[in-house]
């Protein structure tokens, strides 16, 4: 599946990043963490998790966020149906947690040609920034926004894990956005890592007033 984020040479690459949120019922988000610490290993048996958060600020609260990576598409339908043949699984994972969700969404991704996935130097705080493109394309705004990345990643105000572009789901400010069809529409995430919220914020602040920053 080519990329239709890239600035560069197409994306010929077929893997791809699932992102999957889970909205909990707020008097069970114990009870479901504690079943997952337990039993995530009856699912990583499976495919490779990227990475697995609570989400503390922005947006709804009672929310887990989790990235699963596929080699391609036909990869994902074989885990499925490993996954519908794995009683363990489901017995233990699946069910009990499914009592405890009241609703699911799923998004899929892929990393833009020219970033690679990084992995954090230790636990952190992330951040998941997410962009509604304008109409026009990367030949408008691809460029610009490389640049406008790359400039906080070597100014040093915060870590970047990875930049994707959407390729099929919901925008997770609840517009439903239909790639597919609709091409003049781009939704691109940032996933930045830093070592705590408050370091965050002074890289934030000190990063409005860097005139580096602010070109870009």
């Amino acid at each position: 599946v080519c990329s239709s984020f890239a600035t560069g040479p197409r994306q010929y690459d077929g893997t791809f990043y699932e992102f999957r949120t889970c909205y909990v019922k707020p008097s069970k988000m114990n009870e479901f963490l504690e079943n997952v610490k337990k039993n995530i290993h009856l699912r990583t048996a499976h495919s490779e998790l990227v990475g697995f958060w609570t989400v503390e600020f922005g947006g709804r609260m009672n929310k887990v966020f989790h990235v699963w990576k596929y080699d391609n598409f036909a990869h994902r339908t074989e885990v499925q149906k490993a996954l519908a043949k794995d009683k363990e699984w489901q017995e233990q994972f699946l069910i009990p947690n499914l009592a405890l969700i009241h609703k699911q969404e799923s998004e899929i991704t892929y990393l833009v040609p020219w970033c690679k996935l990084e992995k954090p130097p230790k636990e952190g705080v992330y951040e998941l920034a997410t962009f509604q493109m304008k109409p026009g394309g990367p030949a408008l705004w691809g460029d610009p926004f490389k640049r406008a990345v790359h400039t906080h990643v070597n100014q040093g105000y915060t870590k970047l894990v990875g930049v994707f572009h959407a390729e099929y789901g919901i925008l997770n400010r609840g517009t439903v956005v239909h790639l597919f069809y609709d091409i003049a529409k781009y939704i691109v995430h940032v996933l930045w890592w830093n070592e705590s919220a408050d370091s965050r914020a002074a890289g934030r602040h000190q990063s409005h007033e860097d005139p580096r920053v602010v070109a870009a």
